[in-house]
C-alpha cells in the first residue's frame, strides 16, 4: 500500500502507548482514523491532541476487543462516517508480570482472550468488510519482541504474542491475492502504561496468583518509560505497511540476539538428505508460498 492518502484504518486500543502514537503517525499522512478505546480518561486525552490539529480526520469509537458484538457495531460506526474500511491494526494488549508455571486457568483464560482471541475477532469481523469494497488493504497484528524472545517472568504474554505471529504468517498469503497485505509488527521496549494492565483484571478471572503487587508495577513502569517513543513506532509502521513487510521490526537492539536465535535453528535441523519424494512435497509447499505472496517472497 503506497499510497494511504484518505485510507479509513481502525487502530483498536488506540487512545494510548503504541497504538496512539501508530494513530497520529497514520492521520499526520492523511488517513482517516477510526479510534477503538475503552477508557474514556485515555481518549480525552488522545482527543485533545487531535483536537489541536483539526485537519486530522478521527472518529473515537468503544470497543471491547472481546466483544464481537460490540466490534460489529464500532465496524459498522466506521463504515457509516467513512464508506469503508482500508486497514486494521490489531493492537490492543494486556500484560502481566508471573512465573509461567504458577499461572492458572484465569490467567491463561484473560490474557488468550485479550491478545489472541481478540485479533482472532478483530480479522474475522473486519476482513469480509475489505473484501467486499475489492480494493485491497492491510492488516497489521501486533505482535512484540516477546514472540521471538521470551522469558519465564513474561511467559504467558509471549505465549500469546507467539500465537499473533502464527496466525499473521498463515493470514498473509491466504488473503495477497485479494491485494490485501499483512503484516506482523513486533516494537520491542515502547513508553505506554501496559504495566498498569494488571490492575484491571476483570472479575470473571479472579482466581490467580499474580496478585498487583504496587512495587512491581511502579518498576516496571519504569523501565516502560525508557522504552522508545509511540510516535517513533508508528513512523517504523507506517514505512512498512507501505512496503508491504511480512514483518516490521521497530526496535534495532534485538537483532543480534534474534540472529542468535536462527542460528541456533539452522544448527539443530539434521544434515541428511532427505528422500526425492518428501523432498518434493516440500518444494511444492514452498512454491505455493511463495505464489501465493508469503514471506518467502520478501527480500
Amino acid at each position: 500500500m503506497e499510497s494511504v492518502e484518505g485510507k479509513v484504518v481502525v487502530i483498536t486500543g488506540g487512545v494510548s502507548g503504541i497504538g496512539l502514537g501508530i494513530a497520529k503517525v497514520f492521520a499526520s499522512a492523511g488517513m482517516k482514523i477510526v479510534l477503538g478505546y475503552r477508557r474514556r480518561d485515555h481518549l480525552d486525552e488522545a482527543l485533545a491532541w487531535f483536537g489541536a490539529r483539526p485537519e486530522l480526520v478521527v472518529c473515537p469509537v468503544p470497543l471491547d476487543v472481546t466483544d464481537r458484538d460490540a466490534w460489529r457495531a464500532a465496524l459498522d460506526t466506521a463504515e457509516a462516517e467513512f464508506g469503508q474500511i482500508d486497514v486494521l491494526v490489531n493492537n490492543a494488549g494486556i500484560s502481566f508480570i508471573g512465573g509461567i508455571d504458577q499461572a492458572t486457568y484465569d490467567d491463561w483464560e484473560w490474557i488468550m482472550k485479550v491478545n489472541f482471541w481478540g485479533v482472532v475477532n478483530g480479522i474475522t469481523e473486519c476482513l469480509p468488510r475489505i473484501r467486499r469494497h475489492g480494493r485491497g488493504g492491510h492488516i497489521i497484528n501486533v505482535s512484540s519482541m516477546a514472540a521471538y524472545l521470551s522469558g519465564a517472568e513474561i511467559g504467558l504474554y509471549a505465549t500469546s504474542k507467539f500465537a499473533v505471529r502464527g496466525l499473521t504468517e498463515a493470514l498473509r498469503p491466504a488473503v495477497a491475492h485479494l491485494g490485501i497485505g499483512v503484516s506482523e509488527l513486533a516494537p520491542g521496549l515502547t513508553r505506554s502504561n501496559i504495566h498498569h494492565a494488571a490492575e484491571k483484571r476483570p472479575a470473571e478471572f479472579a482466581n490467580t496468583n499474580f496478585t498487583p503487587d504496587a512495587e512491581l508495577i511502579g518498576k516496571f513502569g519504569e523501565l516502560m518509560n525508557m522504552g522508545m517513543e509511540p510516535e517513533e513506532v508508528g513512523r517504523r509502521t507506517l514505512a512498512g505497511m507501505k512496503e508491504n513487510r511480512p514483518i516490521i521490526f521497530s526496535h534495532p537492539e534485538s537483532r543480534d540476539e534474534v540472529r542468535e536465535i536462527c542460528d541456533a535453528i539452522v544448527a539443530a535441523f539434521p544434515t541428511d538428505t532427505p528422500p526425492p519424494e518428501r523432498a518434493a512435497i516440500e518444494e511444492h509447499r514452498r512454491a505455493g508460498k511463495a505464489k501465493a505472496g508469503s514471506i518467502l517472497d520478501a527480500e
